[in-house]
């Protein structure tokens, strides 16, 4: 395993005030998301990456809480020198909105009760989910990621996300998902739902400070991990081998390895999950469509970012050909897609063990970045004939340090720079024409970040405008904002 965990991380949590208006049209007053971060976020807010969790996931997704030496979930591929690196980039995850990490869900307290919500909890949706987080990254003062990722049910949140909230999302890494969800996917999240209806326990999902429905939240989660496992997997791990006997007893106590593995996992997942989350986070997985009119290009036609779509070859709850219909999709929308098959035994869970292969295929998708990715767009500009007054003051309430220079046409002319402000300051000038740089270095959107490092620093300067084919101002991209993106290159 390449690079190193984050260390010791601590979960916050922030409060985010209503009202929150879910997709069913219900209401809440308010709510609270749990979040954890790894990394520094840059002052341009540009190097930020959201990761999105599976069903039964949580916002501890990488390093180690104060006290237990579990690492988070993904800690495989989240830290320095990892896919995910955080010495250049600032990584989220978040627990989702209808979970039990933390973030408002059936157990938590309904202000208008103070009891528990329990099953008078609103049902939720993915676009829900990512309307939470998308709140979350606002009070961080968010407004773009530069990559969302996840697998599983994190998968189709990212890919939410570029239905969403097109304009916020650069790069999207979708692993092991669906478009929509299909009548298998569905029948067996209706098998664990009635495992945990049928438990008397359930009580109508009142049962917190009561005995919970253990029993069928075991099942269900035995059923459910079934189908992340591949018969490869199994056979490879289990065999037919008994479990602390020799020969059967011709009874019905466990005897199978792998049927005490089942009932070890439903067992343990039982202490650290709530039977209602489940519930709730299952319907909404059946609720996930991003089809228009039984089409997912139409469904995806908002999206506008670029893509890595994975699959796992033995993965038969989220086949690869969910995966290739996604791909497939985007490229018929004319969006930059990259599709790779992981050849794995361990069926949908290999998004979780196969850090390997993933962490070569991540590395090389983020480590792709064109100006575009990162360039400030809303670039403040000043005309040609301008006195240096007015071009201090814009500089001094923008907070900028290059203003292009534009001609009466539109097209760049010129730079100046709140350096080249203070020598005409001391030495009397009045015009900006009499400072500015008109031999200015360019960049376009479609060149690699590293390039624009390159000219930067053949030139020692510490910005420049991005201009499009006419020579018009798109955007300006600083070093600041991609130094720590070509600070590692790729393998």
């Amino acid at each position: 395993m390449h690079g190193s965990s984050p260390g010791i991380v601590t979960t916050e949590h922030a409060d985010l005030p209503g009202p929150f208006t879910l997709e069913s049209g219900a209401v809440l007053p308010g709510i609270t998301v749990a979040y954890e971060t790894y990394g520094k976020l840059n002052r341009e807010k540009s190097n930020a990456i959201l990761i999105c969790h599976a069903l039964s996931g949580d916002a501890h997704a990488a390093g180690t809480h104060e006290g237990d030496a579990k690492p988070g979930w993904w800690d495989a591929v989240i830290g320095p020198g990892r896919a995910f690196d955080t010495d250049r980039y600032y990584v989220i995850c978040s627990n989702v909105v209808g979970g039990c990490k933390g973030s408002t869900g059936p157990s938590s307290v309904n202000p208008t009760t103070n009891k528990p919500y329990g099953a008078a909890f609103p049902v939720i949706t993915i676009p829900d989910m990512v309307h939470a987080q998308k709140l979350l990254l606002e009070s961080l003062g968010i407004t773009t990621l530069y990559a969302v990722a996840g697998g599983s049910m994190g998968g189709m949140q990212a890919l939410q996300w570029t239905v969403s909230y097109p304009a916020a999302v650069k790069k999207a890494i979708v692993i092991a998902a669906t478009g929509y969800s299909t009548p298998q996917q569905i029948a067996f999240n209706e098998v664990g739902r009635k495992a945990i209806l049928s438990d008397p326990d359930w009580n109508n999902g009142d049962y917190y400070g009561k005995k919970p429905p253990a029993h069928g939240l075991a099942l269900a989660r035995m059923v459910g991990h079934i189908t992340y496992l591949s018969d490869e997997s199994m056979h490879a791990k289990f065999g037919r081998a008994l479990q602390g006997k020799e020969k059967v007893g011709f009874d019905f106590s466990t005897e199978f390895a792998v049927e005490s593995y089942l009932h070890h996992q439903g067992d343990t997942f039982t202490k650290r999950f709530d039977a209602n989350s489940y519930l709730y986070i299952t319907k909404a997985l059946d609720y996930f469509d991003l089809t228009t009119g039984g089409s997912l290009a139409a469904g995806l036609a908002p999206a506008q970012a670029s893509y890595l779509v994975v699959s796992v070859s033995s993965d038969w709850l989220y086949p690869p050909y969910q995966s290739e219909e996604i791909a497939a999709a985007l490229a018929a929308n004319g969006r930059e897609v990259q599709y790779s098959e992981i050849r794995s035994n361990f069926g949908h869970d290999a998004f979780l063990l196969e850090s390997g292969q993933l962490s070569y295929l991540i590395t090389r998708f983020l480590s792709h970045t064109l100006v575009r990715d990162v360039m400030i767009r809303d670039v403040q500009c000043i005309e040609e004939g301008t006195t240096i007054a007015v071009a201090a003051r814009r500089m001094v309430r923008y907070g900028v340090n290059h203003l292009p220079v534009l001609s009466a046409q539109g097209k760049l002319a010129g730079i100046v720079t709140s350096w080249d402000i203070a020598k005409a300051v001391a030495s009397n000038f009045l015009w900006l024409d009499e400072i500015m740089s008109r031999d200015v270095v360019t960049v376009t959107g479609d060149e690699t970040v590293d390039a624009a490092a390159r000219k930067m620093e053949e030139h020692a300067i510490s910005a420049l405008p991005v201009v499009d084919g006419e020579n018009r101002v798109t955007g300006l991209v600083t070093s600041e904002s991609i130094s720590t993106l070509v600070g590692r290159q790729s393998p």
